[in-house]
């Protein structure tokens, strides 16, 4: 019986043979477990099922929304009016504005909450299972460890499991391991320290099997599978709020105390003067009103919901609203190299033969490309390499869409672009006998007829390469067909192939004797390829004359012998055309990217030096001797990270995220999942990525493009450079508020508030909203891809913003005043109208206008092209002038917002004193792009 934990242990099953591994489960693999054992042990080790997560209620994610400083601020305010001015205008509208921002983001988190119910969807319908002796179907969340699993090409595998029979076997792993080719399977045991991706003779669960057949006993189920002990790590998780998110709540509890000040010090002046106490603390409350920007929660959102949209059209689908300007603050990006930086799709870019190199141009599985030589002069390959690119493999290619192994189609593709069309090459020479591929002896061989079966040709044949041209031999020849010539054609590794060759095929054609110096040029040319991160395909063949069995029945294998070798085919996942400049994009805004994959070393460093990706390479094990202080030190010196596990990917994250770096991960994977949550910002593939990526992830790209992460980090800054605007729009007009009520107060010329209540409220929530959610779609500013990311830790008021702020405050409570100063009449007492109220009131509303021209740039001047490029600034500036104009104009609006009537003459005075903020502001910058030019010109 079944002893210890079974299949659910730590144990090194891939270091066992099939015979221990199966010993080890209690299992025969001829008959499969007993229906009665498999019962009992589905009781114990539970359903081959990912335990379901806590789902958050509908309810408790809409209330959640309300859980924010500035909210809970303004919920107070509005309580705090309600009671002591016994008014609902107030409270009504701060409630309005709460609870629009609170559903703009509970739309928004309803799209994503699905991680662990994507990894539970990803288990197959049924499973091929042996028990009891007999093959069944079953359901695969009833598998349990010790169960024999039959697997097929474009089978998902339900669970781990050590293979013990594999015929032809490979399975693509690279949502698990991030290594693009598909691996080959065998039965031999691995090292008991190999990587994930090296276990060759193990399957995991959820990968796919690309090619042939096998035979596996599960070893885990459920959690104890390598994709549930991802799943525990995405349990694990924390889920960082965003840099803006800290930021805002920072703002929050800044103008919460400066709230705080501003009662204290009215309520204290007042007393001083001997005013009422009740009307102290309700103008206080009005002043802490003023005070608090009410529409910064719904403009912020506002903002972002923009920018999603915007993002959206380029491609790059945002899941949360709070998550967009993150990657406008990134530092680091590391990225996946499979689909992420290269195309996801093998290609065959270079062939050496005959002793010398041609490269291949043409991306893809599609037909267009072409040979050439060293010197770019066209050139083509021997007729018998065509054949063995186009025969011996089981891919198909059409439309540049594959079907099969993706080597193998790299190959195909390679035969069309010479010329041939593979389809009809196939169905004229048949495939007679074949030895499939097989991870342990690393070659496929297949038997074809010289001649056609049918007339005619496909338009690439010749001479078919068997005959030597002055004077050389034949291939060797031993085997044959009945009654006809035939030809063995073999692909795969190039030392496999050569301790099979006797002969090689030269430059002219002729066949000629594979003596120890050619043998040694096979080598050296196959390293130099290797070198450069390709993966190398050895080609070759033997002529066999008619009656001879190519391929004995009883061993075939030991007929792939005496070959004539023909040459090396190169082949890579070639990056993709817009990796390179998005790359270089990134090194000019200041970001670092990093490639950490689960791909071999080697053809990660190819990549990253063809994209120009400069600094070290190391592998995930290399990690796990480097504490944590160690890893932070070297991480700026490292540019690719090979071999890697999710384990790594999140230590990698997590180093950066120390040292105060704000980091974006990229990834298409299952094994990406736990690092795309730990990041800053994850962002997944669409089109190749898994839907645990996705799901995890903050944005998933629908192009799988990097280039379209590079758009994002400009909206993201351009999203961010915005709500900074905004932020300084509103507290500009707020300060500017709590000043003009301190300066009327203390100089005791103030025989009400300076403005009204309803006034207050119509300069905070209407001259102040749509001019603001006008900011919330200007498009990033030129210099936007040019400036360094900013400080991890900066705040949304740095002091030089800070003393923008108060500079344009200052400027715009002294014209206020000004304009009360200069006309005779009292300011408004709750309910007079005045023609100086009206004219401070109005003064004010323009002051605005003004002040959004200014802040749309630190330096540039209002009077350039880019000032019509924002119709809505435009829209906003005519509608908000046209609603003062109705205000003052209009007998009913009159009486509402206790305002007079204004002349021409009141409306130039108000307009002129307001220009005045534009003015100074043009002074300052052109001081500013003097000082700039001079720096630069010194």
């Amino acid at each position: 019986m079944l002893s210890g934990d079974g299949g659910q242990a730590a144990r090194v099953w891939h270091a066992l043979n099939p015979d221990e591994a199966a010993a080890a489960l209690d299992v025969d693999p001829a008959e499969g477990l007993a229906s009665v054992e498999a019962a009992r042990r589905l009781a114990r080790y539970g359903p081959n099922t990912l335990a379901e997560p806590a789902v958050e209620p509908v309810w408790r994610l809409f209330l959640r929304q309300f859980a924010d400083l500035l909210i809970a601020i303004l919920a107070v305010a509005a309580i705090v009016s309600a009671v002591v001015s016994k008014s609902l205008e107030t409270p009504i509208v701060i409630g309005v504005v709460v609870l629009v921002n609170a559903t703009l983001g509970f739309i928004q988190e309803t799209r994503a909450r699905a991680s662990l119910a994507a990894l539970r969807g990803m288990l197959t319908a049924t499973v091929s299972v042996r028990r009891d002796g007999t093959e069944k179907q079953i359901d695969p969340a009833d598998l349990v460890p010790g169960d024999i699993v039959l697997l097929a090409a474009g089978d998902r595998i339900p669970a781990d499991g050590r293979l013990v029979e594999a015929a032809t076997l490979a399975v693509g792993e690279s949502t698990l391991t991030g290594e693009a080719a598909p691996v080959g399977k065998g039965t031999g045991a691995a090292p008991p320290d190999a990587a994930l991706a090296d276990r060759s003779d193990m399957v995991y669960m959820n990968t796919v099997v690309t090619r042939g057949r096998g035979l596996a006993v599960v070893t885990a189920t459920g959690r104890g599978t390598e994709i549930g002990q991802i799943a525990e790590l995405l349990e694990q998780t924390p889920v960082r709020r965003t840099p803006l998110q800290r930021q805002v709540d920072q703002l929050g509890r800044t103008i919460a105390a400066i709230a705080a000040a501003v009662v204290v010090v009215v309520v204290v002046l007042g007393v001083v003067q001997g005013r009422d106490l009740a009307d102290l603390f309700l103008t206080g409350v009005s002043l802490a009103v003023a005070a608090i920007p009410e529409g910064l929660p719904a403009v912020v959102a506002f903002t972002l919901a923009m920018g999603t949209s915007r993002m959206a059209k380029r491609n790059a689908i945002v899941k949360r609203l709070a998550a967009v300007e993150t990657l406008g603050s990134t530092s680091q990006i590391c990225t996946d190299k499979t689909g992420t930086l290269t195309r996801n799709e093998m290609t065959a870019t270079a062939i050496w033969s005959g002793g010398r190199e041609l490269s291949v141009t043409g991306l893809g599985y599609g037909p267009d490309g072409r040979l050439h030589d060293g010197d770019g002069a066209p050139a083509s390959l021997p007729p018998v390499a065509v054949e063995v690119l186009a025969l011996c493999s089981d891919a198909t290619v059409g439309d540049g869409q594959l079907v099969g192994d993706p080597t193998e189609g790299a190959l195909v593709a390679l035969a069309a672009k010479s010329g041939v069309d593979v389809g009809a090459r196939r169905r004229r020479r048949p495939r007679l006998a074949e030895v499939p591929f097989d991870a342990d002896y690393r070659l496929m061989a297949t038997v074809h007829p010289v001649e056609d079966v049918a007339d005619g040709a496909d338009g690439a044949d010749g001479a078919d390469g068997t005959q030597a041209a002055g004077g050389g031999r034949r291939a060797p020849a031993a085997d044959g067909g009945a009654g006809r010539s035939t030809r063995l054609l073999v692909k795969g590794a190039p030392d496999a192939l050569l301790e099979r060759s006797t002969a090689q095929l030269d430059r002219t054609g002729d066949v000629v004797e594979l003596d120890d110096a050619r043998r040694k040029s096979w080598r050296e040319a196959n390293a130099v390829l290797s070198d450069r991160g390709l993966r190398v395909m050895a080609l070759a063949y033997r002529d066999d004359p008619p009656g001879a069995v190519a391929l004995p029945p009883g061993d075939p294998l030991s007929g792939v012998a005496r070959l004539a070798m023909i040459g090396l085919v190169a082949i890579v996942d070639p990056p993709r055309e817009s990796a390179g400049p998005a790359l270089a994009a990134c090194r000019e805004a200041g970001i670092r990217v990093r490639m950490v994959t689960g791909d071999h070393a080697g053809t990660a460093a190819a990549i990253a030096g063809q994209l120009g990706l400069d600094g070290d390479v190391v592998l995930g094990r290399d990690l796990d001797g480097w504490d944590d202080e160690e890893l932070r030190r070297r991480l700026d010196g490292i540019a690719v990270i090979a071999r890697v596990a999710p384990q790594h990917k999140i230590r990698i994250v997590q180093a950066l995220q120390e040292r105060g770096d704000i980091v974006a991960m990229t990834g298409d994977g299952v094994n990406d999942a736990p690092a795309l949550s730990m990041a800053d910002i994850g962002v997944a593939m669409g089109r190749s990525g898994t839907d645990v990526a996705k799901d995890a992830a903050a944005m998933v790209l629908t192009d799988d493009d990097f280039a379209t992460v590079v758009e994002a980090v400009r909206s993201g800054r351009g999203i961010y450079d915005n709500i900074v605007n905004f932020v300084k729009f509103q507290l500009t007009t707020a300060i500017a508020f709590v000043v003009i009520f301190l300066v009327a107060g203390s100089a005791d010329i103030m025989a009400g508030a300076p403005f009204t209540p309803v006034q207050i409220l119509w300069v905070n929530l209407i001259m102040d909203g749509p001019p603001a959610m006008s900011l919330g779609v200007d498009p990033p500013a030129p210099d936007t891809m040019r400036r360094p990311p900013r400080p991890a830790g900066e705040r949304l008021l740095t002091g030089r913003r800070l003393a923008r702020i108060i500079g344009l405050a200052a400027v715009m409570a002294a014209g206020t005043l000004i304009a009360i100063s200069v006309l005779p009449g009292p300011l408004p007492a709750q309910g007079a109208e005045t023609t100086a109220g009206t004219v401070a009131f109005t003064t004010f509303a323009l002051f605005q206008m003004f002040n959004l021209l200014n802040l749309r740039s630190e330096t540039a001047s209002v009077f350039n092209a880019r000032t019509l490029e924002n119709r809505a600034v435009l829209a906003a500036i005519g509608g908000v002038v046209l609603l003062q104009v109705l205000v003052v104009s209009v007998p009913a609006l009159r009486g509402f917002f206790d305002t007079a009537p204004l002349g021409w003459r009141e409306w130039l005075l108000a307009a002129g004193i307001a220009s005045s903020a534009l003015w100074l502001e043009e002074i300052r910058k052109f001081r500013h792009r003097i000082g700039t030019r001079a720096r630069y010109a010194s």
